[in-house]
């Protein structure tokens, strides 16, 4: 079984997880769409199901209005209390009781559909600490009713960013590793689940390699230190979380599926962008569209009839018509991602840290080779991302 967790968001993920992730030990659903998509799965797929509270960090954003229905909105706008979570004063103030209302629902209705594990409900993260009374409540409540409820599956603690601020310095990860412990120790959790929704790990950006990678590193190793735990999950990224997995820091590397490589809190709305594919050579994407084309050309020109990559950019260059599909371009990215992490998860656990760096020092050399691509901003390069993820594997 794979170690891989895909995140699945909608039918088209749930096509490419059971398509390409038949074997995954696990993979995570909303409750918001549960019922839907536990149908399109493999019939042996276990599930981890999320109750979405972490869209109560912006519920007035989330309503639905007479020309606009949100779906999670409609459903949780069910659970007692649920606008106490958009109320100032009772986040500052928070009473237990009326938690535990909101948290017994919530939990009871995912129960109900049996799932393996469970996210415990909590809020993001944010700059100052007024979270975290109201996150400590939300953990009591859920230890309260793991202790009374029938459910003998696992529960899984989010620690969920917002801002790198909350990350990039030891003063400002202290506090919150403090109250993950805290939290993970009242809600009788079994393993924690970390991502960092404002992380772009594509965007190439000297800030990215120096500074925010090693953060999320540093979070991560001082999470295992604070908390015992066999469960630990990092993700979704596009690379970033293949190398926590690999360094060993976390057992389970959560990954999007086709476009979706960021995590984004639930019920927001996310915007639609132009089709990217896979350069698998170069373990990167880009745009679709005649910049790439152009660029094929030229790396074509400049590479050695017998070079591998050749005859890669050669099949590419040939499917730019239909990859301008936002459907197909999302299954062309899908299928690499998947041959990318096999190709890591082949090599035995103690070598796997060295396996993704030669990996990632390939695409680097590669890149440095070649033309930049004058579409991609930041990563024209085509270097640029895997050098990031390359200085950081070791």
């Amino acid at each position: 079984m794979s170690d891989i967790i895909p995140f699945i968001t909608g039918e088209e993920n749930a096509g490419y997880a059971k398509k390409l992730y038949a074997d995954s030990s696990m993979v995570r659903l909303p409750i918001v769409k549960a019922n839907r998509l536990i149908k399109l799965l493999p019939k042996n797929s276990k599930v981890w199901l999320d109750p979405s509270v972490d869209g109560c960090d912006d519920i007035d954003s989330r309503r639905s209005t007479g020309t606009k229905t949100n779906n999670w909105f409609e459903l949780m706008k069910h659970a007692p209390n649920f606008e106490k979570f958009n109320d100032p004063s009772f986040l500052a103030k928070p009473v237990q009781t009326v938690v535990d209302e909101f948290v017994n629902h919530i939990m009871d209705s995912c129960a109900e559909l049996r799932p393996s594990w469970i996210t415990a409900p909590m809020l993001p993260m944010v700059n100052g600490n007024e979270r975290n009374k109201v996150n400590r409540c939300l953990a009591k409540s859920v230890g309260k009713w793991k202790s009374y409820s029938s459910y003998i599956g696992r529960l899984i603690l989010p620690l969920i960013i917002t801002n790198q601020k909350q990350i990039t310095s030891k003063t400002g990860r202290n506090p919150n590793v403090d109250l993950a412990g805290k939290c993970y120790h009242d809600a009788q959790a079994d393993g924690f689940w970390v991502v960092d929704k404002s992380l772009d790990d594509e965007d190439g950006s000297v800030n990215l390699r120096n500074k925010r990678f090693r953060a999320v590193i540093d979070l991560h190793e001082e999470l295992n230190e604070r908390i015992v735990s066999k469960i630990r999950i990092g993700g979704p990224y596009w690379g970033l979380n293949l190398v926590l997995w690999a360094k060993g820091l976390v057992d389970w590397p959560a990954i999007g599926l086709g476009s979706g490589y960021q995590y984004y809190l639930s019920g927001g709305t996310m915007t639609s962008a132009n089709p990217r594919v896979a350069i698998p050579s170069l373990r990167r994407r880009v745009r679709v569209g005649p910049a790439l084309a152009e660029w094929l050309d030229k790396s074509i020109a400049k590479l050695a009839v017998d070079h591998p990559a050749r005859n890669e950019f050669v099949d590419l260059k040939k499917q730019l018509t239909i990859l301008g599909d936002s459907a197909r371009a999302k299954e062309q990215v899908a299928k690499f991602y998947r041959d990318w992490t096999s190709t890591i998860s082949n090599v035995p656990k103690a070598g796997r840290s060295m396996a993704l760096f030669q990996d990632l020092s390939a695409a680097y050399a590669l890149g440095r080779s070649l033309p930049s691509i004058t579409s991609e901003g930041s990563v024209r390069q085509p270097s640029a991302v895997a050098e990031s993820l390359m200085l950081s594997c070791l």
